[in-house]
């Protein structure tokens, strides 16, 4: 049986822009060591295999796997898949609207389309989860993971820590845009704290957001699960917004997050978090590739 498969760039409107993501159809049957091993041959930092629902009401039972373990939620894997089936108009023999709901290992994952002009362009994603604090992380071992000096990470608003709505990362804010371009990523740092084997993100603010039209500057790392840098993290800038609507008086944040320009890969994403704390992480999509597995 031969598998179908897409690719396509994630929190773009251009190709090569983005972050590519892997969306494999006709996952029925697959082990979880074939569906790792899958996504160790695209090694795109996610890939999706889509499966019919526990729950027929769902859309979708989605995997969702990095190069090296399965993930229990991620942001642009869900904003890829849901725009793809959507674009599609039925899946598992159901016919689609623009709202659907993923089964995944983090809980029930609601998505909504993007259209333009009635065709699906992208998708917003819900998280599944309120956010979650974590255990603070020293500024020393953020500064060394990415060959910074102690006082260029900002304290202010909160400290270094794990925050997540669905997968735990670390989360700390930088001086400013020039001191996000200079990190040099030390590896063996990352390897000495183990809470940072699971991804650091790190963000500025821009001081001219209402001339670009970005509020925040990001760069996301997670060289101890293959991937020496993402351009464009969902679940990261979901749980990012969560914690800083957290910092503030109860109300709606809409932040407008650019990710991705160090790589080449220009990313913009748009997270907003409501009052009671629910956070939505979306932006548009391009098709790259259509295809199909030989791998049985």
């Amino acid at each position: 049986m031969k598998r179908r498969f897409a690719t396509v760039d994630v929190f773009t409107d251009r190709v090569f822009g983005g972050n590519p993501l892997a969306i494999v159809l006709d996952a029925e049957g697959l082990g979880t060591a074939t569906m790792q091993a899958i996504a160790r041959e695209f090694n795109y930092s996610e890939t999706t295999f889509v499966l019919p629902p526990a729950d027929p009401a769902n859309t979708a039972n989605v995997r969702i796997f990095n190069p090296v373990m399965e993930m229990p939620f991620a942001g642009h894997p869900n904003v890829g898949t849901g725009f793809w089936l959507a674009r599609q108009g039925e899946a598992f023999g159901k016919g689609l609207g623009d709202r659907l709901v993923f089964e995944e290992l983090a809980g029930l994952v609601p998505i909504t389309a993007i259209r333009h002009e009635g065709n699906a362009v992208g998708a917003d994603v819900t998280a599944p989860k309120r956010l979650t604090r974590g255990e603070t992380i020293p500024v020393d071992a953020i500064a060394a993971c990415l060959g910074l000096d102690h006082s260029d990470i900002v304290t202010k608003t909160h400290a270094p820590c794990i925050a997540s709505v669905g997968a735990d990362l670390v989360f700390a804010e930088l001086r400013d845009r020039a001191t996000l371009d200079r990190i040099t990523v030390n590896t063996s740092a990352f390897h000495a704290f183990p809470p940072l084997a699971r991804g650091l993100h790190v963000y500025a603010w821009d001081p001219d957001a209402a001339h670009t039209g970005i509020d925040i500057h990001c760069r996301m790392f997670a060289p101890l699960d293959g991937i020496a840098e993402d351009p464009a993290t969902g679940s990261a800038n979901a749980a990012l917004a969560a914690l800083i609507a957290s910092t503030r008086p109860p109300a709606d944040l809409v932040l407008r997050i650019a990710q991705g320009d160090a790589m080449g890969r220009p990313s913009r994403l748009r997270a907003t978090v409501d009052p009671d704390g629910t956070v939505t992480i979306g932006g548009t999509c391009v098709v790259i590739a259509e295809g199909h597995l030989s791998i049985d």
